[in-house]
């Protein structure tokens, strides 16, 4: 079936919005590794999914899969050593404070999770977030995720404070002086959400603030922000959904802060491409849930999840794909900032680990956003065969997070091809 029937079909299925990459869809059929091949045999290089984190079809999380899906798979209302040995080895991974772990299926599942438990356990109903993020798509969590829709609709408890943009910000501020800009918009939310009568549950963000566009300097700003969080007796909830498992060349996005978190969610690379999530929080605090409220997963944590969670962990470590994670993404960070030299479109870089963020300008000067060079260069980087995204709250900004196995040799054609792209744009 060509593309132009599995278009119609899906449209007909799945209905005529629902997303697709690029305006050239792509057929794949097959991945290995940092490769994706389509049906007619064509590979890419893979430098945006991060849900197979270890790499495509990686084969010990794939027999790892197969050999507990042989045996048994079932929910975790029976003893089973898998869900125990996996969350055992997770929380080594965790300040010692962070005691349990609830498991689920999906990173939007866990946030949802983590506002029930802040809003239990503090009595309170208000959430502080970003205004230009993603924390997924259930009822209560869509509502803190303005990325992708509209604002107009935010509930009453929910309060959107502005991003620490370090790259647009009044008056180029910079380190604390930036922090404290930014920072003061959460107490602001914190005393109005006071006012209001619905006090302060928390507050949940991406210690790297990904979908934002990954700005410098956030940890000054985290740090004074949380602190009013915590003065106001709110929780602070770390959606490490995309910064955990190594993205950032460190275990988890929020140990560059120094801050340790109430409350993280879990997510995409958690299973390397099978269905897992969860949480990790302080004891007290699921304890306290799970007695007033309760709650049971089918499929979080089963038999095969459990497996497959184990099988990522020994390959991040056993490969020492965190410490590929740090020095490659070194080196690509290097090379975009050499392109930024080169390319008046390039208005900053940004990037911890594999994660980077291209902020694209039509002026460099007045740091215009420019959305529609951001997609032109998406596109034709999926036609030379490299698979890219862009975010941002002005959809300019190019996304990359590829496998953590990702190597020089493929950050140097990632980087080859950029530059042909680019020179293109410019002539």
């Amino acid at each position: 079936m060509n593309i132009e029937s599995l278009i119609a079909r899906r449209n007909r299925l799945l209905g005529a919005n629902t997303p697709l990459f690029y305006d050239s869809p792509l057929h794949l059929v097959r991945g290995e590794g940092v490769w994706v091949y389509d049906n007619d045999g064509e590979k890419y290089l893979d430098c945006y999914n991060n849900v197979p984190c270890v790499g495509h079809c990686h084969p010990q999380v794939v027999d790892a899969l197969c050999m507990q899906a042989k045996k048994l798979n079932l929910h975790t209302r029976y003893l089973h050593e898998n869900i125990l040995d996996y969350v055992e080895q997770l929380l080594a991974r965790f300040d010692n404070s962070l005691d349990r772990a609830m498991l689920v299926c999906t990173g939007s599942e866990a946030n949802d999770q983590a506002l029930r438990i802040a809003r239990m356990h503090t009595g309170k109903q208000g959430i502080i977030c970003t205004n230009a993020t993603y924390h997924g798509n259930t009822t209560a969590v869509v509502a803190l995720s303005s990325i992708f829709g509209p604002q107009a609709s935010v509930p009453e408890n929910v309060r959107m404070v502005p991003w620490p943009d370090s790259y647009r910000t009044p008056d180029n501020l910079r380190g604390d002086t930036l922090a404290s800009h930014y920072a003061a918009y959460v107490n602001d939310a914190i005393r109005d959400l006071e006012d209001k009568g619905l006090g302060l549950a928390g507050m949940l963000v991406c210690p790297l603030f990904a979908n934002e566009g990954l700005p410098d300097e956030p940890n000054p700003y985290l740090r004074e922000a949380i602190g009013y969080v915590r003065d106001a007796g709110g929780l602070y909830l770390a959606d490490e959904v995309q910064a955990g498992f190594g993205r950032a060349g460190r275990w988890w996005g929020h140990e560059g802060s120094g801050l340790v978190p109430d409350i993280i969610t879990l997510g995409k690379p958690m299973g390397a491409g099978h269905p897992l999530a969860g949480l990790v929080a302080r004891g007290e605090l699921i304890d306290e849930f799970l007695e007033k409220e309760g709650y049971f997963n089918t499929f979080g944590g089963n038999p095969v999840s459990s497996a497959v969670g184990l099988a990522v962990l020994k390959v991040l470590e056993e490969e020492r794909l965190i410490e590929n994670a740090a020095a490659v993404g070194e080196f690509i960070l290097q090379g975009f900032r050499e392109l930024q030299q080169k390319y008046d479109s390039i208005g900053d870089v940004r990037g911890q680990g594999l994660f980077f963020g291209i902020d694209l300008v039509s002026d460099r000067d007045k740091k215009s956003p420019d959305a529609a060079e951001a997609k032109r260069i998406v596109n034709k980087m999926r036609d030379r065969g490299v698979l890219m995204s862009k975010i941002g709250e002005h959809g300019n900004i190019l996304k990359l997070r590829p496998p953590l196995c990702f190597s020089k040799e493929n950050a140097e054609q990632l980087l080859s091809v950029l530059d042909e792209v680019l020179e293109g744009s410019s002539v």
